[in-house]
This record gives C-alpha cells, sequence and structure tokens, in this order.
C-alpha cells in the first residue's frame, strides 16, 4: 500500500485566526485504509468544524501533545509556515528534526520567512511548499494555491466592502441618487478574478490590470473595464503563463499606468504574484496619499511579500486615511470551504510523492522542482534564494 509504515502527523494551526487544519477525516481515512498511521493533535479540526471523534471514527490517533506529533511523524501536514507555540513555548521550526518531511504553505520567498527558511534548513527538514505546484493539468489536484486563491479573491472583496464608508451598488434614494464604489483589482489570476466577480455581484464598477493579455480579457468576461498599462506580451508573460518578473524600468512604467487608478478607486484589491518569488511593489507611498479618505486597499498577495510598499504582514492599519489589510490567513476566515479543498490538494501531492511507504523525490519532475524548498540542509528553492541574496 502507498502509505504502508509511514506515520503522518496533523497539528492544529497556531497562527492566529487561523482556523483551517491540513486534513479532513475524510482524507484521514483515506491514508489510513492506505497503511498510514495519522496522529492528529486534540482540537485540530474545531475552527473548521471536524470534531475529534471525526477523526477517530476514520482512524486517527488523537495526541494532547503536539510535541509528540513532532517527534514520532515522518511527514508533517501543515496549513500555514512554521510559527512559535506559546502552548509549549517553542518555534514548530525547532520541533522538526533531520530528514522529516514538512508539508505546507512556506511562502520560502517571502522576506518574513527568511529566517525560519535557514532555521529549517539547518535542522535538516525536508520542506516541500504548496505555493510551488506548477500549473500543470496533472498536478491541477494538488494546486492548493489556487484553491485557496478562490477564498482570498472572494473573501477580500468582502473584507473591503465591510471596511468602506458608502454603498457598494448604485442606490437610488428620496434625496438622490448616490453612486457606486470604484473598485480597482491588480493581477487577475485565479484570485482576483473571483475578486472581479464578487466586486460586480455587490454592484460596484470594476477596472481590472493585468500585464498578461489573457489574464485581461478574462476579466473582460466578467465585466470588468480592462486596463491594458502598456507592458508587452514578451516582457510580461512568464513559464506557464504566469505573470513575468519585471525589470524596474517596466515596474516604473507600469506605476505611472497605476496612478489615476489608484487615485480614483475606493476599494483596491492586490492580487499581482509572480510564482516562487517576491511579489512586485505595485503601489507606493505617494499612490496609496492619493486615495480619498475612507478607501480601502486588501493586499492578497501579502505572503509573497505584498503589492503595497505600506502592507505590513498580518496587520490592518490606516496610512494617509486609507485602511491597509494586510492579512496573511485570508482563506482561514472561511474554514469550512477551504479546509475541505486544502486537505485534498495536500493528499493528493503526498500521494503522488509516496511509494511503498517512503516519499520518493524525483527532482527532474516540474512538480518536484517547483515545491522543493529545503534538503540536505540547503535552501534550494529558486525564488528563496534569490529573494535571499544566495
Amino acid at each position: 500500500m502507498k502509505f504502508q509504515g509511514m506515520t503522518i502527523g496533523v497539528p492544529k494551526e497556531i497562527m492566529q485566526g487561523e482556523r483551517r487544519v491540513s486534513s479532513t477525516p475524510d482524507t484521514v481515512k483515506k491514508m489510513v485504509g492506505e497503511g498510514a498511521v495519522v496522529l492528529v493533535e486534540k482540537g485540530a479540526g474545531e475552527g473548521a468544524f471536524f470534531a475529534d471523534a471525526a477523526y477517530r471514527e476514520a482512524g486517527a490517533t488523537i495526541v494532547d501533545d503536539v510535541q509528540d506529533i513532532f517527534a514520532k511523524a515522518d511527514v508533517i501536514l501543515k496549513v500555514k509556515e512554521p510559527q512559535f507555540n506559546t502552548k509549549v513555548n517553542r518555534h514548530e521550526a525547532e520541533m522538526v528534526r533531520d530528514g522529516q518531511y514538512l508539508i505546507t504553505f512556506l511562502h520560502p520567498a517571502a522576506p518574513a520567512n527568511h529566517e525560519a527558511m535557514k532555521q529549517l534548513a539547518a535542522t535538516g527538514v525536508i520542506g516541500i511548499t504548496l505555493d510551488g505546484i506548477p500549473r500543470i493539468s496533472r498536478a491541477q489536484s494538488m494546486d492548493a494555491l489556487t484553491s485557496m486563491s478562490t477564498v482570498a479573491g472572494y473573501k477580500g472583496v468582502l473584507m473591503a466592502a465591510n471596511r468602506l464608508a458608502k454603498f457598494m451598488p448604485m442606490v437610488g434614494t428620496a434625496v438622490g441618487m448616490i453612486k457606486p464604489a470604484n473598485v480597482l483589482v491588480i493581477g487577475t489570476g485565479v484570485a482576483g478574478l473571483q475578486a472581479v466577480a464578487t466586486a460586480k455581484r455587490l454592484g460596484a464598477v470594476v477596472t481590472a490590470v493585468d500585464i498578461r493579455p489573457d489574464a485581461r480579457e478574462q476579466s473582460k468576461s466578467l465585466g470588468a473595464k480592462d486596463i491594458d498599462v502598456g507592458v508587452p506580451a514578451e516582457v510580461a508573460i512568464g513559464e506557464g503563463g504566469y505573470a513575468q518578473r519585471l525589470s524596474e524600468e517596466w515596474l516604473n512604467k507600469e506605476r505611472e499606468a497605476l496612478k489615476p487608478l489608484v487615485k480614483a478607486a475606493d476599494i483596491i484589491i492586490l492580487s499581482a504574484l509572480i510564482p516562487g518569488k517576491l511579489a512586485p511593489i505595485l503601489i507606493t507611498e505617494e499612490m496609496v496619499a492619493s486615495m480619498a479618505p475612507g478607501s480601502s486597499i486588501v493586499d492578497i498577495s501579502v505572503d509573497q511579500g505584498g503589492n503595497c510598499e505600506l502592507t505590513e504582514a498580518g496587520a490592518v492599519v490606516e496610512k494617509h486615511g486609507v485602511t491597509i489589510d494586510g492579512t496573511k490567513n485570508i482563506p482561514g476566515m472561511m474554514p469550512t470551504s477551504s479546509t475541505w479543498m486544502f486537505a485534498n490538494n495536500i493528499y493528493e501531492l503526498l500521494s503522488f510523492l509516496a511509494r511503498d511507504g517512503k516519499i520518493v523525490l524525483d527532482r527532474n519532475d516540474p512538480i518536484v522542482e517547483g515545491t522543493l524548498t529545503t534538503i540536505d540542509k540547503q535552501i534550494v528553492h529558486r525564488g528563496a534564494r534569490e529573494a535571499m541574496g544566495l
């Protein structure tokens, strides 16, 4: 059997506000059915409304002390990058061990995670990051980034709308017509397209920007006004149809084209990402200052550094009268839907990697090449190495 003799650990997520869990009773049942011993921390699924009893029924062993899970598991499945666990007064990066596999969203290129990446490498853990799954047909079922982006795009608009001091749709009143809000979506990948669709459903006037012609066309099909910022397709499009990192010259040209759009926006949703690399800064402090007081920015790209110069990871701040939301776990705010998708994505990846009770890494395979972050006490992830100057 695929997981015969393998011990798989499922800790409770400890990031503030994080309610997701890496495995559901359904995926635990599949892993146990294929020979795995699955250790689930007590209460791990409560935030997503999966009870310990359901995990027991699926064949998991419920463990009180998370340190026992890290000590015994061959593979640790998590949702978010390692955090400091106040319950046991230890960082999760200290609890992993040499030769252990850690599969989660590591976001290794993000500056906030560089020290943790160094610590993981020094420990000898084999880190596999879910944000590196390539967008190829055979990896679709493993693509947790796409799944979570769907949630983030939807929820991000609701968060911004909730803070906005005006109506989203056009509203007729006895004293006159109130104009609809202007929503600007920058980056129309999966998250951006979901943001466009949600903002349109709420009645806003939506403008979408992406440097890729196909992405602009998709946003247009959802009812957005699409804006070409003048970056040539051969410069804009990278491997797999993703956006490519621009030179500083082209970034400056894009920022200039964005200035009037930013000034006119009531809400900005930022989701411009380059796979495995630091997100480009597209909104400067000067541009934020040009916005009307009471406006709102939600920076969905924060896990990879953020698209706004003023975004603070994990915090909601007000600068120049504009609210800038750097919430790092937006999908965790919709735990039932996001956990269902995530747990199936991570199961499919683990199932792909496992052979006869062991994980086998073919480093020539694009899935392994894109996700492998630390091995042999080295940081091997290309985006992380580039961001860290290695």
